[in-house]
């Protein structure tokens, strides 16, 4: 298989002259904004969030109620699960206090967001603050954007072809494999959380982080073993931890793999850089609820503080913009979105080392 028919989709990149027959590249993208923001969709809708806050804390309410009313009963099971999708809901909501949605004061949307992320959800505001963050910067771009790093799934050949052994073996299927992978990266958000508080790093609030993620912690794990038998209490954290790594990852997952990777050296203007490595999901409010507003991935980049009620009018604007100034736009449906992104890793994959379960007679037997 030759190597470009595993390589991250390339774009070609139109070199545009200030003063030439197509707008300055900074004045394209600040006049898109001005117009975003003449029509009034920067302005803060905190009363949604509240609301939002209100629901799932009710909703949270419920779960608490029944998980007390029905005691030693494997049908806690299902409050597990309804637990990690509330957690999920209330992450989202941390997310957009981290990017400065909800109040216009920064001061108000961190501790907004620190309590939410650590004390609710058990995940690090600060280890989510300065990995995210630098994703925006550089979305996509090779060795600049962290959500391409190296991990269990390699998002580059160049990395894929370092797996050796077994590694390799899973590297090769990492698409068949990644959403099962999944159901642990609710535990994974919660260790890294940790390793980041305790760690040498600069951590912002670093005691304040470390008092609430081990109360939080401590008093979860505390009163599921006081209240359930120790089996069915590990079953109940597993069903919401999966639950929760899951719903996240499925979340997130559809916003850029599979989008072009660009080089470290890459020279694109932010316009550009933000539209042509995300992907839009299609839908309609129910999507928004289940995606947190994340289905609108590329206003999100683009106007990273515009509040999650406005993305889908925002949306209108970009996209004629788009189609106007001849910048490719992606939007896909969800299944369809799933469906690139099992390929896109599969592909990559196959740069991945020898497989360990090969039989090296078969082998030169076939050459």
């Amino acid at each position: 298989m030759s190597e470009a028919s595993i390589a991250a989709p390339v774009v070609t990149f139109t070199k545009t002259k200030p003063g030439g027959s197509r707008a300055n590249p900074t004045t394209e993208y600040s006049a898109l904004l001005r117009t975003i923001r003449e029509a009034g969709l920067l302005r803060r809708r905190t009363g949604f969030y509240v609301m939002m806050f209100s629901i799932l804390t009710v909703a949270l309410g419920g779960v608490i109620t029944g998980f007390i009313l029905l005691g030693d009963s494997w049908f806690q099971l299902l409050l597990a699960a309804a637990l990690g999708v509330i957690l999920t809901q209330y992450a989202f909501l941390a997310h957009e206090a981290s990017h400065r949605q909800v109040f216009e004061s920064g001061k108000a949307n961190d501790i907004a967001g620190r309590t939410i992320a650590n004390l609710f959800v058990g995940i690090s505001y600060s280890w989510w603050m300065t990995k995210h963050s630098r994703h925006h910067a550089n979305p996509n771009i090779v060795g600049k954007d962290p959500d391409i790093e190296r991990d269990f799934v390699s998002f580059t050949q160049t990395d894929a072809a370092k797996a050796k052994g077994l590694y390799a073996w899973a590297t090769k299927r990492q698409g068949y494999l990644f959403f099962p992978v999944l159901l642990l990266e609710g535990l994974n958000l919660h260790i890294l959380g940790f390793k980041t508080v305790f760690g040498r790093g600069k951590v912002d609030k670093r005691w304040l982080e470390i008092t609430m993620l081990v109360s939080r912690v401590g008093a979860y794990v505390t009163v599921i073993f006081l209240m359930l038998p120790i089996g069915m209490g590990f079953a109940f954290i597993g069903v919401q931890l999966g639950v929760f790594g899951l719903y996240m990852g499925a979340s997130f997952a559809p916003n850029h793999k599979g989008m072009p990777i660009l080089p470290h050296d890459a020279k694109v203007d932010f316009l550009r850089r933000q539209v042509l490595t995300s992907r839009n999901i299609k839908g309609n409010w129910m999507m928004d609820t289940f995606m947190g507003g994340l289905n609108y991935q590329i206003e999100h980049h683009l106007f990273p503080n515009m509040p999650r009620p406005h993305l889908a009018k925002a949306q209108e604007m970009a996209k004629e913009y788009c189609e106007t100034h001849k910048i490719p736009y992606t939007e896909t449906t969800l299944t369809q979105s799933y469906g690139i992104v099992i390929q896109y890793l599969n592909r990559v994959g196959l740069a991945a080392g020898g497989d360990p379960f090969d039989c090296p007679a078969a082998t030169s037997m076939g050459r």
